[in-house]
């Protein structure tokens, strides 16, 4: 696992998890006994790009990974990424929006008319 330092101007959290996801895939190409240049004619890239994904390099197409994760198997894994039911700091600033009481709409606005 090897980190990238042509973009120093990614947090380190970020070049660091790139890092662990480019090993993990390369973890899976092994299991199924493929090369890179097989894998990477299944995706339509080269096999450098296979290595770059390996290696933890960022600047990897986001479309290219998943083609990679579909070839691999591993496409459902990426259906949690950003998932708005999982992001709990995004449901507590949403809810802290939401209005505390609610509000009658002007004068009459009650209308008992059955």
């Amino acid at each position: 696992m090897t980190l990238s330092t042509k973009d120093d101007t990614l947090p380190l959290e970020v070049r660091s998890s790139v890092a662990v996801f480019g090993s993990r895939i390369r973890i899976a190409r092994l299991r199924r006994k493929m090369e890179q240049e097989e894998l990477a004619r299944a995706c339509g890239v080269t096999r450098r790009t296979i290595w770059r994904i390996e290696t933890g390099e960022p600047g990897v197409a986001f479309g290219t990974i998943l083609s990679v994760l579909w070839k691999l198997g591993l496409l459902d894994s990426a259906k949690g990424i950003a998932d708005p039911d999982q992001d709990e700091h995004g449901k507590i600033l949403e809810a802290a929006r939401l209005p505390q009481r609610a509000r009658q709409s002007g004068p009459g606005s009650l209308d008992n008319n059955f």
